[in-house]
């Protein structure tokens, strides 16, 4: 998403219960519980599709993360949401399944606050990203033994969504 005021997500509670929506940038300052989602995609060599988030990113710009991430709009589920962003933001299309979720609270930079039930999202694609410049900077594919090497060396250079929840994904993929 780009950041445009007139953006809502859909706060829950911490079971994924819908409580209303509020204006995206308000739920961030204000640190509210809101509903999001992470996708990792994987090519059949079984490396994951990082992105780098666009420089001018209202948050975590220039940092490098999951394949996409965003929030599902009210009325969508998490599935149809994580494939229009798939799209939207690396041009690709993929069947997507949900392999599990968390929730997390991070002080992020311009006095925002993340405070997510993040779902993650996994598919299956050799298809080349062709990235939204409005929401990418770069991409590039990545084995799963040399992103754990990344991280321990530059944690800094990682959203701390991607950090939080890597392992896990590791794990829920045999990796």
């Amino acid at each position: 998403m780009n950041g445009t005021a007139e953006e809502h997500v859909v706060l829950v509670n911490t079971l994924d219960q819908a409580q209303g929506t509020m204006e995206k940038m308000s739920a961030h300052k204000k640190g509210i519980l809101h509903r999001a989602f992470s996708v990792f995609i994987l090519n059949s060599k079984g490396e994951l599709l990082l992105q780098q988030r666009a420089h001018h990113k209202y948050h975590s710009g220039g940092l490098w993360t999951n394949t996409c991430c965003s929030h599902p709009r009210d009325g969508e589920t998490v599935i149809e949401a994580g494939v229009r962003r798939l799209q939207e933001e690396m041009g690709m299309k993929c069947q997507l399944a949900k392999g599990f979720d968390f929730i997390y609270r991070s002080e992020l930079d311009g006095g925002l606050v993340e405070h997510e039930f993040d779902h993650v999202l996994f598919g299956r694609s050799d298809v080349p990203p062709v990235p939204n410049p409005e929401e990418v900077s770069d991409y590039k594919y990545i084995s799963f033994t040399h992103m754990r090497a990344e991280i321990a060396a530059h944690p800094d250079d990682f959203t701390t969504w991607f950090r939080i929840c890597f392992e896990r994904a590791a794990e829920h993929l045999g990796k």
